[in-house]
């Protein structure tokens, strides 16, 4: 298998649940032809640079995997065959990749996640507790009359 990341843009029209049906119809195409999802992320909408199929915003999704060049092939036909799909790029990462490799890159983003989550979470608690405190430096203002 190798490692290989893909980025589609869908569009800005497709609700919810179209976006994640789709999403589930490509990690599908790269779990039965033997591959394993290592990460998948939701970008979200996007202004585009340019027009894309007269589009000025996308829906974008990142997809880091490990695979077959059989299952990229029928991922990007199916890409192209779907008119909800934008723009994609897929991008091999390494020539190959074992199972260790692949555990190990999982144990990495789930441990950059939890990370992530914990320090947004401390920030959150942060900006609040500031918003509390008052500032006892700053002197009253005093009436001379």
């Amino acid at each position: 298998m190798r490692r290989y990341e893909t980025i589609y843009i869908l569009r800005p029209s497709l609700n919810e649940e179209e976006i994640n049906s789709l999403v589930e119809r490509t990690n599908g195409i790269i779990t039965a032809l033997g591959g394993q999802i290592i990460e998948l992320d939701k970008w979200g909408m996007k202004k585009l640079a340019y027009f894309i199929k007269k589009e000025s915003q996308g829906f974008y999704i990142y997809c880091d995997y490990a695979g077959t060049p059989e299952a990229v092939s029928e991922m990007e036909r199916k890409f192209r065959i779907d008119d909800a799909v934008l723009r994609f790029l897929t991008v091999k990462k390494a020539e190959s990749i074992t199972a260790e490799e692949i555990s190990e890159a999982i144990a990495r983003i789930a441990e950059k996640d939890t990370v992530t989550e914990e320090s947004e979470t401390a920030d959150d608690t942060d900006a609040s507790s500031s918003d509390e405190k008052v500032d006892s430096t700053k002197a009253e203002p005093t009436s001379n009359e």
